[in-house]
């Protein structure tokens, strides 16, 4: 008997931490949910230092289109980019795990560091330096309004349609990540978009794992993402996808000294020389564009993955909410020290969940594999997006039961909800659908003679998010 508690996890160290029973979860099921989260997510380790290199984040400090070689091998701040997100991806997970008692994984945002790259450095003109002390001054925001509830507020004041839609709109925007990153879809200059090629190995690397992870999924066969994930890279050896001659199983991780406390709060305020005022309205809108998009995609993943994962209380509240807030504000803070961007709830937490994953437990373990992943770089690295791309669409499936419950009836309603839906895919963002929801809502209110069904905040946030994409476009 005291060995089947054990095994269920029933009265035991973990069970204490984590509440395992209450939230109808096991060991087994939170290990294979976090390391399913960890695989899905791993290609950030790779991609972030090479999108940050091009922000002038490199030894020759020099802003570029990425072409130039600076590998985590022979360039130290690419290496110190790499070794900070294994850091500061397991202290915040590690904290959403065992203070927030989530499933989710936090990690700096793809989304953000791209705009950290493109638009604040490359456009706006800011140095690496500069943007990082941005980065600091938005953490602290997010701390001083998450302690004061604001951003709580914020979440309780979305209408029910917006947060449904939230969810069906998160499950397209991943479902392209993944037709995406797995070379089904490609860019085209006269459709936008088009089917890739199908006679090369990539694409059909991808179809092979999307199938092999469908019929697992129909067939419930646990730890279905996994095993498709870790089989769908052992048929990419043949192919040419999986790369294997530069394996490294095991090494020694690289300093982080180059890009900590690396923050240029006087260059920040100085920007340009173009005075007191301007630099200040410059900061204003980076500070504010950063703390907008970190916000909404941290809200968006929240509540889209709550209602899937049954984490809504019988109020309508995400539980653990204000914890999980807390911990991305601090999260954010930690990753400007580091040198890296602002941080986000990763929306491919939901591979996790999907494959039963309800507590901090799976957050813990995907903490412990980052701490791995700064010795075994090598192998987390031959993982091809074809192997993981599969467990993003699948996912992107299973969000979208969602929308069934989207009142279409009211056309108040089902405006605001259709473009929250339609603009995360079709601008690439879940910032963007949020605002663009948050925006139609109270003008449709408004204008139909409904503005007392309207709350305060929601006027607020839709003015905010106005004067966002008028002052600093996309």
């Amino acid at each position: 008997m005291k060995q089947q508690s054990t095994k269920d996890g029933k009265g035991g160290l973990l069970e204490r931490t984590f509440k395992l029973s209450e939230n109808g979860t096991t060991i087994r099921t939170e290990v294979i949910a976090g390391f399913t989260t960890f695989i899905t997510m791993a290609y950030a380790l790779l991609v972030i230092p090479n999108v940050l290199k091009i922000s002038g984040m490199n030894a020759a400090g020099i802003m570029g289109d990425g072409s130039q070689d600076l590998s985590i091998i022979n360039d130290p701040y690419v290496a110190s980019a790499f070794t900070a997100i294994c850091i500061v991806s397991a202290i915040s997970t590690l904290i959403m795990g065992l203070y927030a008692n989530l499933p989710f994984a936090v990690a700096p945002g793809i989304g953000l560091t791209a705009f950290f790259t493109y638009g604040v450095c490359m456009t706006l003109g800011f140095t690496w330096q500069q943007a990082l002390a941005a980065v600091f001054i938005s953490g602290l925001l997010f701390i001083l309004i998450t302690v004061t509830s604001l951003r709580e507020k914020i979440v309780d004041c979305l209408p029910k349609n917006i947060k449904i839609a939230i969810t069906a709109g998160i499950g397209l925007f991943i479902a392209l990540i993944g037709l995406k990153s797995g070379g089904l879809i490609i860019s085209n200059p006269d459709t936008l978009v088009s089917f890739g090629d199908f006679t090369q190995p990539k694409p059909i690397l991808t179809i092979i794992g999307i199938a092999l992870m469908g019929i697992m999924m129909a067939r419930k066969v646990k730890g279905a993402m996994l095993l498709s994930i870790i089989i769908t890279t052992i048929i990419g050896i043949p192919l040419g996808v999986t790369d294997i001659s530069n394996i490294q199983f095991i090494g020694m991780p690289k300093s982080f000294a180059p890009t900590f406390m690396a923050m240029d709060f006087k260059g920040l305020l100085s920007h340009n020389g173009s005075g007191i005022i301007g630099a200040l309205t410059s900061v204003i809108m980076v500070v504010l564009t950063f703390s907008l998009v970190d916000l909404f995609d941290t809200i968006g993943t929240l509540v889209g993955t709550a209602q899937k994962a049954d984490m809504v209380l019988p109020d309508g509240k995400i539980k653990n909410m204000r914890k999980a807030l807390l911990t991305d504000a601090i999260a954010t803070t930690i990753s400007s020290m580091f040198g890296l961007t602002t941080t986000s709830t990763y929306v491919e937490s939901t591979a996790g969940i999907a494959e039963g994953g309800r507590t901090g437990l799976s957050s813990t373990v995907v903490s412990i594999l980052f701490i791995l992943a700064l010795f075994f770089g090598g192998i987390v690295g031959i993982v091809p997006s074809e192997a993981t791309a599969p467990a993003l669409v699948i996912v992107g499936i299973l969000m979208m039961e969602s929308i069934k419950d989207v009142d279409f009836s009211d056309f108040t309603e089902a405006l605001p909800a259709f473009f929250t839906i339609a603009i995360m895919p079709f601008s690439y963002s879940i910032a963007n659908g949020i605002a663009a929801g948050i925006i139609f809502y109270p003008i449709m209110k408004l204008a139909t003679g409904r503005h007392k069904e309207v709350h305060t905040i929601m006027y607020v946030l839709a003015g905010l998010f106005i004067l966002r994409f008028i002052l600093l476009p996309q």
